[in-house]
């Protein structure tokens, strides 16, 4: 239809209008986009540390900020901004905003000043299924048959070079993993990546779910994934190492590097489809022009052997068989790493980019408190032998030496951290396990007197695979906080978690494809991206790197216009380009190393929720929730037992079960089978209290141990096999109850090492001063007054016996005739009466 003239002057007129307001809101939209609130992408636990970063590129300094419900736009927590950090990278102003004294589930965004946050997550199970989400890119890395493709790839390999055999001599090396999105295979970072899915398995199974069979592929085989996928790795580093005195070091070399392609066969070797495979003499070897610098044999061997180690723990129920061949070829890997001590280089035949590792006395240090461990599985060697090499080759490094200075060579310091110091510290105690803690607590403040001058906590530096060095480091800070419950660089600790998932400059996930609604990598350096627009889940980065590193590397060309080009400064840049091989691309250890650190906060955010109304006390649960009106009776017993069939009547009458911890001493004493099993027939829980009753720490120095972590270990492997004779494993047997009703931090620790949940009496009352008896004077405590200590603290106290764990002697000494476990029918009436149920331990904690 033709339009009036008038029609048209006004139209003209609103196109201008609409023009100058575009002009307006686009103005004040660029005034807004000067300053942003960078967040972790996946949530933020509600008993946790939870703290975003303010940036801007404008001088305003906004006093504080709002926590705002997302659901109904409310203003829920307001707090000062604080400190300004001042500049950073490509900003000139910055703040931590802090809001973690909020602790309410939901979903919420943060607004200081013109800046407004992404939308995010509170609540407790923010971390839950990411490692086993990580797991995918791990089966994607897959050499052999790739169940991501499902196909198979790299089927030749391969031919010698270096070793004592003549070169080009075939040997069946076919599995692994490819490094990176390269397909060179490395055993120094396939020994590290095998041992992180061990140990996350080892200390979090927890976490893992059974989705998948060995080959990768969709289907249960009644094993966690991360074991399937560790089990994979320990397959080809046998390969690796097919004799004892036959080692290797590397499959294929930077001749790789021809161009980018789906995984299949590779032919530009010379040797048909056939790759080189290097062996490791303890020789310098080719390095393009140039030659490596190999010293020794230990580096590579001694990472060998610590998986092959941890490996046969793990296995050694399962697949005996399997464990046994392990453990064998752990102590022929710890021989080759004696061979010739030093350092093994990887090769490199066209460029000078090698994995330049310069430091093993570490990984002997790993080597030999591995083996160490093993040995209460597998007793091949003098345990105080090994110990002793462990702790001797830890003062070659005690700290890690990246952590005090600000560049470092590529993988020159390899692992990331030192690994040993943690499992070498688990095993001693006195001076020698403080001086390791000392190591860990150095290293950490080394970076902290970096990160606390800069908005980010950022002290680790930015070189290459600088998100693997973040990782690595998170790592030591927990292991430090698990070792000594010091919580001071707790903060200093999450930040480098929430750096990963988005609470950086550049506000993006280092971790492809996690969160699935958040900022994460979308053209990573893959080919599996690249060419087939297949996704790489899971897939950690490399992560930023210093602008001057990044201007001197070889063969970097960005294909798109930058994303984050606002965000790049003089002192670091990140790119999501296809083209930046130095900062957008993925590599299989790294992920493998954040595997085991997204374990951890799963298992950690599980455990502070159940926690949360609970008591710990030394790392022992001695109450269940103080909100429930449930109490657990348990019983614990060793020599005595008279009073078993009462209280077993008892509770049958009362329709009540209890749960009953007793020695090993007391399941395999004759005269007492008829009692154990009328409670086990009667559905009462049945646990252990040790073997032989030891006494684990002293009375008044409670810190003081007793007994060796292998005393330890060993009887309480020899309690649970007569648990097992009564078909009770670990699995029904989880919680486990000290003797004397006494133990420490190392005890509860050495208890969850062993798959154990260590718990112990709520001492509010005198319950447990049962066993006490007229000649033992002043300490003799009567039943009437064990009996009103119960009842006076239900009625005083603010949350009554809410969860409590009440514990009684199923018999005691002879000279105590007031027994009170007569007055057990009297007081569960009682306190039904008052509103409580009586509950199995497993019923109250689980």
């Amino acid at each position: 239809m033709k339009q009036s003239p008038t029609i048209i002057k006004n139209s003209k007129r609103l196109t201008i209008v609409s023009i100058i307001l575009l002009i307006i809101f686009s103005f004040k939209y660029n005034q807004d986009k000067n300053s942003w609130i960078r967040i972790n992408q996946l949530g933020y636990t509600p008993g946790g540390i939870k703290v975003a970063v303010w940036v801007s590129k404008n001088a305003e300094l906004p006093g504080d900020f709002q926590l705002i419900d997302a659901t109904n736009s409310k203003v829920v927590f307001s707090a000062s901004t604080g400190k300004s950090f001042g500049s950073y990278g490509p900003f000139t102003q910055s703040f931590r905003l802090n809001f973690s004294p909020y602790k309410n589930l939901g979903n919420y965004y943060l607004q200081c000043g013109s800046a407004v946050s992404p939308k995010f997550k509170i609540d407790k199970n923010i971390y839950d299924g990411a490692a086993d989400f990580m797991l995918q890119y791990m089966r994607q890395q897959r050499s052999g048959f790739n169940p991501f493709l499902k196909d198979s790839c790299h089927t030749h390999d391969g031919y010698t070079m270096y070793g004592p055999m003549p070169d080009s001599t075939h040997i069946d090396v076919v599995g692994g993993w490819h490094d990176a999105s390269d397909y060179l295979q490395y055993s120094t970072t396939s020994a590290n990546a095998t041992w992180h899915l061990l140990a996350a398995y080892r200390d979090f199974p927890g976490v893992f779910t059974d989705k998948k069979i060995a080959s990768g592929l969709d289907g249960k085989n009644g094993i966690a994934d991360v074991l399937d996928e560790a089990k994979w790795g320990l397959d080809w580093l046998l390969k690796m190492h097919p004799k004892p005195d036959w080692m290797f070091n590397q499959i294929a070399d930077d001749r790789d590097h021809e161009g980018m392609r789906i995984p299949k066969e590779d032919s530009f070797y010379g040797k048909g489809y056939e790759r080189p495979v290097y062996f490791i003499n303890g020789l310098p070897q080719q390095r393009g022009k140039f030659m490596n610098q190999t010293t020794g044999t230990s580096s590579t061997a001694a990472k060998f052997a610590a998986s092959f180690s941890l490996g046969a723990i793990l296995f050694d129920k399962t697949n005996p068989g399997y464990a046994k061949k392990l453990i064998t070829h752990a102590y022929t890997s710890i021989n080759y790493a004696l061979i010739k001590p030093g350092v093994t280089q990887t090769v490199s035949v066209k460029s000078p980019y090698i994995y330049a590792e310069d430091n093993w006395t570490d990984d002997m240090e790993l080597g030999f408190a591995s083996l160490a461990n093993s040995q209460h599985y597998f007793k091949n060697s003098n345990l105080k032998k090994l110990l002793d090499s462990s702790f001797k080759y830890s003062q070659g490094e005690k700290i890690t030496p990246w952590l005090y200075r600000d560049t470092a060579n590529h993988y020159q310091y390899y692992p990331f951290i030192n690994l040993g110091h943690y499992e070498l510290a688990k095993q001693l105690s006195g001076s020698k396990k403080d001086s390791l803690i000392s190591y860990y607590k150095q290293g950490i403040e080394d970076v902290w007197s970096k990160a606390k001058e800069n908005v980010f906590y950022r002290g680790v530096p930015f070189i290459w695979c600088s998100n693997n060095l973040t990782t690595s480091f998170v790592i030591q800070c927990l292991w430090y906080r698990l070792l000594t419950r010091d919580n001071r660089f707790a903060e200093l600790e999450q930040a480098n978690i929430d750096w990963l998932f988005g609470c950086n400059p550049w506000g993006t996930s280092m971790v492809y494809g996690l969160p699935s609604w958040g900022d994460t990598p979308t053209d990573p350096h893959s080919a599996f991206t690249h060419l087939k627009n297949y996704p790489i889940n899971g897939g950690l980065v490399d992560g930023p790197v210093y602008t001057t590193i990044y201007k001197n590397l070889i063969g970097i060309t960005l294909h798109n216009a930058d994303a984050y080009s606002q965000f790049q400064s003089d002192l670091a840049v990140y790119h999501d380009d296809f083209g930046d091989y130095s900062t957008n691309e993925p590599t299989m250890d790294g992920t493998a190393s954040l595997i085991y650190l997204m374990a951890a906060k799963e298992e950690e955010a599980k455990d502070k929720s159940a926690k949360d109304n609970r008591i710990i006390s030394h790392n022992g649960i001695i109450r269940g929730d103080t909100t429930s009106k449930k109490i657990a009776l348990v019983f614990t017993g060793d020599e005595f037992a008279d009073g078993g069939n009462f209280i077993a009547k008892a509770l049958l009458q009362q329709h009540i079960n209890g749960s009953f911890f007793l020695t090993g001493n007391f399941y395999r004493n004759p005269k007492l089978k008829s009692i154990v099993k009328k409670l086990k027939d009667n559905g009462n829980y049945l646990g252990s209290h040790s073997d032989k009753h030891l006494l684990y720490c002293d009375w008044i120095k409670r810190d003081s141990l007793l007994v060796t972590h292998l005393q330890f270990t060993e009887d309480l492997q020899n309690a649970y096999h007569e648990l097992n004779q009564w078909n009770i494993d670990k699995k029904n047997a989880h919680y486990f109850l000290p003797p004397y009703e006494w133990y420490n931090d190392s005890i509860a620790i050495w208890a969850k090492q062993m798959g154990l949940q260590l718990v112990d009496f709520s001492p509010e009352t005198r319950s447990n001063a049962d066993y006490t008896y007229p000649e033992m004077g002043d300490k003799y405590v009567s039943s009437d007054v064990i009996m009103n200590s119960i009842l006076q603290y239900e009625l005083k106290s603010t949350n009554g016996l809410n969860g409590f764990i009440l514990l009684v002697h199923i018999g005691t000494d002879p000279r105590r005739t007031d027994k009170f476990y007569y007055r057990l029918p009297a007081l569960i009436q009682e306190l039904k009466k008052r509103g409580y149920d009586f509950v199995k331990i497993n019923q109250l904690l689980n």
